[in-house]
Order: C-alpha cells, then structure tokens, then sequence
C-alpha cells in the first residue's frame, strides 16, 4: 500500500478568502489558490487543474508500463488532460477528463498502440476514481 497526502488551508471566507495547497513532497509548498485561481484566471491553482496533473500523469505511466510489457522497450508519451468543471444539480461537478496522447513509438502498429492506450485509460488508478466522462485521442508519430 502506498500512501500521499497534502493540506489545504483557506482564509477568509467565500470570493474574498484566499487559500494555499501544501504536498507532502514539498513539490508544491503554500501554493495559492482560491475564487481569482480557480475562475479568473489569476495566477496560482486550482482543484481541477490539480486532477489534471494528475490523470494525464497516472495515466501516461500506465501507458508507458503497458508498452513495457508488451515488449517495447523505447519511445516518448506526451499527454494533455483537460479536466472540465460545469453547474449541475445546484452546485459545481467535474464532468469530463479529456485525455489527448501522442506517442512515438518504433515498431509498434497504431493498432497496438490504440489497444495499450484504451487499457491504461480504463485502468489507472486516476481514472477509476474519477466519477465523470473519460475520453481519449490518440495519434502515433513516425
């Protein structure tokens, strides 16, 4: 069993409080966020651009393990993940992670690769905890 953790602390309430993010890793310490982050586009972070990070993170590792236990022993991932946040039921949810891979790896058919890929979005750890609409785009390079 592995575990993570990390705090958040809010001051002030509401729009006009102001929040900081610490990981336990120390990769990000007090980092801010709150209302201005999260929807204004005011520079710190936000919740789901941390989901973000993590899903195109996660995900990519498993795709890059499935390769490796297919055989393939080279290659490059690069992976966007746009998580979308929308007013539903009286509130806010996360609706959809929108995972778009490009990979270049030799040798292998983009069949295959479609195949490793389809199963690391199925399967990592990310996206079965996410509660919303997955969806994958994925191109090999030459």
């Amino acid at each position: 069993m592995t575990t993570n953790s990390a705090s958040a602390r809010y001051e002030g309430l509401g729009k006009d409080g102001k929040g900081s993010i610490t990981t336990r890793s120390g990769v990000l310490s007090d980092q801010p966020y709150g209302f201005g982050t999260r929807f204004e586009g005011k520079p710190g972070t936000n919740p789901e651009e941390l989901i973000a990070a993590a899903h195109a993170a996660c995900f990519t590792m498993a795709t890059s393990f499935g390769l490796a236990k297919a055989g393939y022993a080279d290659g490059t991932l690069d992976t966007q993940c746009t998580v979308t946040l929308d007013q539903a039921d009286g509130g806010f949810a996360v609706t959809k992670s929108a995972l778009v891979l490009k990979g270049a790896i030799p040798g292998i058919s983009a069949e295959d690769f479609a195949k490793i890929a389809e199963e690391a979005e199925q399967n990592c750890p990310i996206s079965k905890l996410l509660d919303c609409e997955i969806t994958l785009e994925k191109s090999l390079e030459s």
